[in-house]
């Protein structure tokens, strides 16, 4: 029974993942086509590395339209990545007190783009986002490590992000790991986290001939713009 359970699984891999044209639907229905791009510059490339007048920086600041969230899942052929185009929020900024420094966002998971619209209609399915009665996915920031008393242009800082993640209306605690800076008057954030299917009541999508691992990595991509006094 095991020797024919292999020839017939060996056979679907040789259907769907042979030849020419096997080989460009397997790509287009299971491969990556979104690249991760980045927000901060190389500090060679970005800022005038003088350094910056804090009355600048403390402040209220907004989660710009050009910001991106990524969902990045590893399967055993690449790493995929999900995009998130609509993303909204704020982050406070206090540099002489930390305490009062405060972070919130949310992305409209309809806006999920993984470069396969098939792909991406099933994420967006009762077993996954379950974008038809919860939309959105939020984070609210309690906690910032990291952040300097004195920024420097174009000289990026490494930081941490504590707070709450929820998805599915299902909440879990999560650290953000990353670096900020600061340049032409714009404030630019790359930080990562990793959670898992589990942790929001997701099934982990295993295929026969693709396997996916458990780990999700979400990267926050986010250009911020100072709010108007």
């Amino acid at each position: 029974m095991r020797k024919k359970t292999a020839i017939l699984t060996a056979g679907l891999a040789v259907l769907i993942v042979g030849g020419g044209v096997g080989y460009g639907l397997y790509d287009y229905y299971a491969g990556n086509h979104v690249q991760v791009e980045s927000v901060i510059a190389a500090p060679a490339e970005g800022g005038t590395g003088e350094a910056v007048d804090m009355e600048l920086i403390n402040g209220v600041w907004n989660i710009d339209p050009s910001s991106t969230v990524y969902f990045s899942v590893t399967t055993s052929k690449e790493t995929v990545n999900f995009a998130v185009n609509n993303v909204s929020g704020s982050w406070t900024i206090d540099t002489a007190d930390p305490s009062r420094m405060a972070g919130e966002g949310k992305i409209d998971l309809n806006a999920i783009d993984s470069g396969n619209s098939q792909r991406d209609g099933h994420i967006k399915e009762a077993d996954y986002f379950n974008v038809e009665e919860t939309p959105e996915a939020t984070f609210t920031a309690t906690s910032f490590e990291g952040v300097p008393a004195e920024w420097t242009e174009g000289q990026p800082f490494p930081f941490k992000m504590s707070g709450t993640m929820t998805v599915k209306g299902i909440s879990k605690e999560v650290t953000f790991e990353g670096n900020g800076v600061y340049e032409g008057g714009q404030i630019k954030l790359e930080s990562d986290t990793a959670v898992t299917f589990s942790d929001f009541g997701m099934t982990n999508p295993h295929r026969v001939v693709l396997d996916t691992e458990n780990t999700v990595t979400v990267q926050l991509r986010l250009t911020l713009t100072a709010q108007p006094a």
